[in-house]
């Protein structure tokens, strides 16, 4: 089979927004003078796995349930054209799923070591319920996607998670005021989720995936966007006021100038295949709010010492 139908069912474009929360943690450690680079490219290289693995589950769940049909916009996924079956699509599953634990277990290794045998144990019951949780989204009788679940999956794991868990990594303390910041993260990304959820609503009421959008309908899932979009905005007007030192902590502002462009595009839509494109520009935005953010920090560490 050709190794490019594997890189398209990778979606390699959902993988800056994946990324964002570790980034945004990572960069929020290193103003607090707590950094390591070997604990970063394994936290990026792991959640790379996770979410590559999140979309080879995604794209077997799909299209073996038949939710990936002729009405589904955006583009054919590896199952529901034919490029892939769903015997090789579950191998290459299984696959990813044990590279990226042992990607996981060497992160815990060399974050924690031999001393902190109980954190060591924490994130590794973490490591496979972020498994479970990429695989579980749409594959089987019980897939948390088909139930309205998602939103509150990825808020959980694209960022409190994401960001708090990083960033405990390599500082060894639980910093509550990061758990804002982290919220930011979590709500753009249920962000992306929820246009991906409305753009596809059609089929996905056809095919019995009872999203969140399927539940509120289109009308309530714009509003559940809008307020998704300014918490987070809030959240993190709070996290920076909290601590606030120089104006370097407000960088993040620009990030907002084409997510509240994207806000306006959502209000006056009318046709949910026109949401695909926004899609991307979320969540690049996603992710350029979390270099910023943290960029902001490093800035105002650096002038501090």
């Amino acid at each position: 089979m050709d190794l490019k139908h594997y890189i398209q069912a990778a979606r390699l474009r959902t993988l800056p927004l994946s990324i964002s929360g570790i980034v945004l943690g990572s960069l929020l450690a290193a103003s607090h003078n707590f950094f390591n680079s070997k604990i970063f490219v394994l936290a990026i290289l792991t959640t790379i796995g996770l979410q590559v693995l999140s979309n080879f589950a995604n794209d077997y769940g799909d299209g073996v349930k038949g939710t990936d049909n002729e009405d589904r916009i955006g583009p054919k996924r590896a199952l529901q054209s034919g490029a892939i079956s769903p015997k090789q699509m579950l191998r290459a599953i299984k696959i990813t799923g044990f590279i990226t634990l042992l990607i996981a277990v060497l992160l815990i290794y060399v974050s924690f070591g031999k001393e902190n045998f109980g954190y060591s144990l924490l994130f590794f019951g973490l490591g496979i319920a972020s498994i479970a949780a990429a695989i579980k989204y749409t594959m089987g009788k019980n897939a948390y996607g088909y139930s309205g679940l998602g939103d509150v999956f990825v808020f959980l794991f694209f960022g409190l998670l994401s960001v708090v868990g990083s960033y405990f990594l390599y500082t060894k303390e639980l910093n509550l005021v990061i758990f804002l910041p982290a919220a930011s993260v979590g709500m753009l990304s249920a962000g992306v989720l929820n246009l991906n959820n409305m753009r596809d609503q059609i089929s996905d009421v056809k095919s019995g995936k009872n999203t969140l959008v399927v539940k509120i309908g289109a009308e309530f899932a714009k509003y559940y966007h809008y307020y998704l979009i300014i918490a987070s905005l809030l959240c993190t007007l709070l996290f920076v006021v909290i601590q606030y030192q120089s104006p370097f902590q407000f960088l993040f502002l620009i990030a907002y100038i084409p997510i509240l462009k994207h806000l306006v595009t959502v209000v006056k839509n009318k046709n949910p295949q026109d949401l695909d494109p926004e899609l991307k520009k979320l969540a690049l935005s996603t992710f350029l709010f979390a270099i910023l953010l943290g960029i902001g920090h490093i800035f105002l560490s650096t002038f501090a010492n």
